[in-house]
């Protein structure tokens, strides 16, 4: 087994909330699956988030200095399956399956989800083959509910099993 496989295999068994990263940069919205959020610091108050920094959000967001993240509930696996998606988290406007809003900064933030963060980008550290976004945290709320993991490759809620059993309609997914 090759030290990546290693590594992946590893990593696999760390449990994370899955989280929508989303900016604007003019009239483009950007969004993208993400299981990397970190609360970073109380004074300042700070989050921070890792992404590919050959992704397009990464541009987005040096451009228009800020971000959103809004964490994901237990039935909005197909927006983070949809997100996760190569090519996906990029149109012009609104996304019509997630409807969004601004709050403070003015980036796009969930409609429906179980809490979110409205950022000012703060800095912007290169490290590996991901940019770290740290953001100086405007606005945050949280909603009643549970969240959506990802545990070993599958989503998953506290239920302790993959939630592609579900049969619910996902909140802030429009039929």
């Amino acid at each position: 087994m090759s030290a990546a496989d290693a590594y992946r295999r590893a990593a696999r068994g760390w449990t994370t909330g899955v989280a929508l990263l989303t900016a604007r940069s003019g009239e483009e919205v950007y969004a993208k699956t993400i299981s990397s959020l970190c609360t970073l610091s109380l004074d300042p108050l700070l989050v921070s988030v890792a992404v590919d920094h050959r992704s397009p959000m990464v541009t987005a967001v040096r451009g228009s200095g800020r971000y959103a993240v809004s964490v994901l509930a237990h039935d909005q696996e197909p927006l983070a399956r949809r997100f996760a998606s190569a090519g996906a988290g990029r149109a012009l406007g609104s996304f019509g399956a997630a409807p969004m809003g601004p709050r403070t900064t003015g980036a796009p933030v969930l409609e429906a989800c179980l809490a979110w963060f409205d950022c000012w980008l703060d800095d912007v550290v290169s490290s590996g083959d991901h940019a770290l976004l740290v953001g100086r945290v405007a606005a945050a709320d949280r909603s009643p509910g549970e969240p959506l993991l990802y545990y070993a490759g599958h989503y998953r809620s506290l239920a302790h099993h993959p939630t592609s059993t579900s049969v619910s309609t996902p909140r802030g997914v429009r039929a």
